[in-house]
């Protein structure tokens, strides 16, 4: 059970419940929080004090005043007016952490929601609802409207749910759980659907998933050191030591335990070659960078999840009621668009050891990675699919946050398109994962013909692994299976737990 209270929420507890389904519950003082901000909107209603989203209307509307029997009815009307989301439906794991990052949101009693409204957003998820939200329409201000409004909608009996992995209209699922709609009071809409949950939810899972591709990329660095027979001399730790960034330092010792009384690499120790390629010799000085951008991505989806980001705010020690910009999604963009870059990166210096590996020239391994060129094309082919890859991610770094349309009748003339930037983090980093799963597949077939030669400790037990879901290439066949087959056993953990349980854990 997570418990919604004081403590900062995390991102392992963000997983727990948005991949795990572990269930979600408030804490007392939570309830009171919300209930003291509550009743300052109450005394608001009952006053003919103008504020914004209680007593008037939204954006461009806010000169217009609404009379009190109509409140109820705008609350209502912007959350369907607000579902206008298009494109395919978010995950199912994106979807819960949208639910449980608004429920903290909430929960901190600035908002001016009943605690009663909160619960039956709680009551969804731990009932495994979830609402249907498109993954196109949010500027990333004010906050994620579109997104935030379709989750809303279910709130209402209005829209589609996911139930029993099927979309359907939310309204019988609801009837036969005996979930009853509620309705909206003053403030609980605009409460509701302004915030950034959306691009921080996105955003937060794939740091959690970026952290396990760190280490891999590390993993599929140090097997095509072995494949390539270069040196660890560059992984001295003596180097990292007077440039000492943490990120190259955690890297140095990672490919140092995986490559530990490595047979190959000390075969050659007394060879010509004084040094390997930048694509090897400064494999700590670029991942290393990407750890460290992910580092500090890390710090502000933190405060993120944990932040109020709605608008107005209500002060619940004086009740009073402040317009802001909380909503406004700069500060997850930014770190997003840094973030793409940072994986896009392992995606680049992978590519460009694929090649190497393949290239004979530059390997002293058989060409492609075949025992009979000519008649096979070996492993050719693998790098076309690694520079595809690596050549979109180059347009998907484009930064999103460098753009801005204005939106409302200019009332709201600077967005941050945050919610796209961190969309792109997750096409990026899936695309990496497949450019990472070529290259461990390449290091592998060069590392079988250096046999008797032992590699690593940990690059053995990678390569024993491998080998027992991914035969030899010996002949030609098709190899989008075996991508996929690695891939597949990159995202459930399996290569990762092979090399840890050899080196013990890596450091990301």
């Amino acid at each position: 059970m997570i418990i919604i209270g004081d403590s900062p929420l995390t991102i392992d507890e963000v997983i727990r419940v948005a991949r795990k389904h572990e269930r979600v519950a408030l804490t007392q003082d939570g309830i009171e929080r919300m209930t003291a901000s509550r009743a300052w909107v109450d005394k608001i209603v009952e006053s003919e004090t103008p504020v914004y989203g209680i007593s008037t209307g939204f954006g461009e509307f806010t000169k217009i005043n609404i009379p009190p029997d109509e409140r109820e009815r705008l609350q209502r009307n912007l959350v369907l007016s607000h579902c206008t989301g298009v494109g395919e439906r978010l995950p199912e794991d994106v979807v819960r952490a949208i639910m449980l990052l608004r429920v903290k949101s909430l929960s901190l009693g600035y908002s001016g929601i009943r605690p009663q409204t909160v619960q039956a957003l709680i009551t969804l998820l731990n009932r495994d609802i979830y609402p249907v939200i498109p993954c196109k329409g949010s500027v990333g201000a004010s906050g994620d409207l579109a997104p935030l409004a379709h989750m809303t909608a279910v709130l209402l009996g209005e829209g589609f749910v996911v139930h029993k992995g099927q979309e359907v209209p939310c309204a019988p699922v609801l009837n036969a759980l005996h979930i009853n709609p509620i309705s909206l009071a003053s403030k609980e809409g605009l409460a509701l659907i302004n915030g950034t949950q959306a691009m921080t939810a996105i955003a937060a899972l794939a740091c959690y998933d970026a952290q396990r591709i760190f280490k891999i990329a590390d993993i599929a660095a140090a097997l095509s050191l072995e494949a390539l027979r270069g040196t660890r001399t560059a992984f001295d730790p003596r180097i990292a030591e007077i440039r000492p960034h943490k990120g190259q330092m955690d890297t140095c010792e990672n490919v140092l335990r995986l490559t530990e009384n490595s047979e190959i690499i000390s075969s050659h120790i007394d060879c010509d070659k004084v040094q390997d390629a930048y694509s090897i010799r400064c494999v700590s000085q670029v991942h290393g960078a990407s750890k460290d951008a992910l580092r500090r991505t890390l710090e502000a989806v933190n405060v993120e999840m944990n932040a109020v980001t709605d608008n107005p705010i209500v002060l619940p020690d004086t009740g009073e009621i402040i317009s802001g910009g909380n909503f406004h999604g700069q500060p997850i963009a930014l770190v997003m668009d840094y973030l793409k870059v940072a994986i896009s990166e392992l995606g680049n210096i992978s590519e460009r050891r694929i090649n190497r590996l393949l290239d004979r020239h530059l390997s002293d391994l058989p060409a492609f990675l075949t025992t009979y060129p000519g008649v096979n094309s070996g492993l050719m082919i693998l790098q076309y699919t690694a520079a595809s890859l690596v050549s979109e991610n180059k347009v998907l770094c484009h930064p999103a946050s460098c753009d801005s349309i204005p939106t409302s009748a200019e009332q709201e003339d600077h967005v941050s398109m945050g919610t796209i930037a961190a969309r792109q983090v997750r096409e990026i980093l899936d695309n990496v994962t497949f450019v990472l799963s070529t290259e461990l597949l390449a290091a592998a077939q060069g590392i079988d013909y250096l046999a008797p030669m032992a590699a690593g400790v940990g690059t053995a037990a990678v390569h024993k692994f491998i080998r027992s879901v991914v035969p030899h290439l010996e002949e030609d066949r098709i190899l989008s299976p075996d991508i996929l087959t690695i891939y597949e056993n990159i995202v459930n953990g399996s290569i990762l737990s092979a090399a840890e349980n050899a080196v013990q854990e890596l450091l990301a």
